[in-house]
């Protein structure tokens, strides 16, 4: 019991930090679009400098690791988009049977993205690839999503354990676990 409320605390704590960081990255990015604009603007008038060069890149590469920043929080939550037709008409026994089936796939698949984001981090960097504009190493920007498929993955497996719990003692988790 005090193993997996420790687990639970670790898998939150990460999802919950990777969530924040995705957060205040966007707001980074709308922030580095505000002055671009307004440097466009104030360009056209003749009293700055332009916009910022590469901003195309710079959100590009920004948005997807924030997208993947969030995957964990979201799982974790159990937030993901789902159909539930026949849930009600289940029975409970069977409902966490499919949240078990559910966590797996899911486990599986951040493990796949995670891994395929390695190799393509390890491809584009053996390559030399760079963004058009900024020329900003493609690489990095792998990288950067990749810490995210890492907690994500690491959030999954803990979901899996959580909903083996549930099962075994037959029962939802509390609301606090959740």
């Amino acid at each position: 019991m005090a193993m997996f409320v420790m687990l639970s605390r670790i898998s939150e704590s990460v999802a919950r930090f990777l969530a924040i960081a995705g957060g205040l990255l966007l707001l980074a990015v709308v922030v580095l679009t505000c002055v671009s604009i307004v440097g466009r603007a104030l360009f056209s008038a003749g009293l700055c400098c332009g916009p910022i060069r590469g901003i195309y890149d710079y959100t590009e590469i920004a948005v997807g690791t924030a997208i993947f920043a969030f995957l964990p929080w979201c799982h974790f939550r159990t937030a993901h988009a789902a159909v539930d037709l026949f849930k009600s008409a289940l029975p409970d026994v069977m409902n966490r049977f499919l949240n078990l089936i559910i966590d797996l796939g899911m486990l599986v698949l951040a493990s796949l993205i995670a891994h395929r984001l390695w190799l393509g981090m390890l491809d584009k960097q053996r390559y030399g690839e760079t963004t058009l504009i900024a020329q900003v190493p493609v690489w990095i920007g792998y990288a950067a999503c990749l810490v995210g498929a890492v907690g994500f993955v690491l959030v999954a497996a803990f979901c899996v354990l959580r909903s083996s719990r549930a099962l075994a003692i037959g029962q939802e988790p509390a609301e606090g676990q959740i």
